[in-house]
């Protein structure tokens, strides 16, 4: 595979790469990279095995401590948080986001409410089903991302756990069909248009032989129908 990727380096003058996340610190290919000079453009979070290389990213941190601070201001004390991929440095970055929204808060969090949720509806549904067997008692779920959000509201709904009425759901990426979920979602709003203009001037910059900056973009809090303020009676 090495030997077929070094085949196309070759033939390129730059690469955009969005990485598939792992806990390995190395990995051949960016060592590849680096070795040829290759300009590259990470789009998205760098780790520990693609550190070294120009990227692009959205703020995380912010992005999910603003969807955190908005269930709190609706009233909510009992947030539980759905996490992503655990490889995945956005992952750390939105339940960093949540703690630190809670702290501010004078909200002490609550491992009881952290829930190993992954990134596919699927992880999202068993994430669901786990809170409401363990029963936290919890009035709003905040998730690591929009389809991860979906599937564990498809399963609140079948259980007749009313959304935003009895629980309260936010996701993150706003993804095309969580604005047309049953329950039209909240949900982060990515720069996706900036973050592209932004990758290719590091590009272009990149071939001119220019080392850029780094770029971190805000994202935004779209608020739709998911999100309320708590009733008196947790429904989980």
């Amino acid at each position: 595979m090495l030997d077929e990727n070094a085949q196309l380096l070759r033939r390129v003058d730059g690469l955009f790469i969005n990485p598939v996340y792992r806990l390995d610190p190395t990995a051949a290919i960016y060592e590849e990279l680096l070795r040829r000079g290759t300009p590259t453009v990470i789009l998205g979070h760098r780790a520990a095995f693609c550190e070294r290389f120009v990227n692009v990213e959205t703020d995380d941190v912010t992005a999910s401590y603003s969807a955190t601070k908005h269930l709190l201001e609706l009233g909510h004390k009992r947030i539980a948080f759905f996490s992503g991929a655990p490889a995945a440095p956005s992952s750390h970055e939105r339940l960093d986001g949540y703690r630190r929204a809670l702290r501010e808060a004078n909200i002490e969090p609550d491992d009881k409410l952290i829930f190993n949720a992954g990134s596919t509806t699927e992880e999202g549904e068993a994430a669901a089903l786990q809170m409401l067997n363990e029963a936290p008692k919890a009035t709003a779920v905040q998730t690591a991302n929009d389809l991860v959000a979906i599937g564990a509201a498809t399963v609140f709904l079948k259980q007749g756990i009313r959304i935003p009425e009895d629980l309260s759901i936010v996701g993150f990426g706003n993804i095309l069909v969580s604005e047309y979920f049953r329950v039209p979602l909240t949900t982060i709003r990515q720069p996706k248009l900036r973050l592209g203009t932004a990758a290719m001037d590091s590009m272009a910059r990149l071939i001119r032989g220019e080392r850029p900056d780094n770029k971190r973009l805000p994202a935004e809090l779209i608020v739709r129908q998911s999100s309320g303020k708590p009733s008196y009676n947790a429904a989980t």
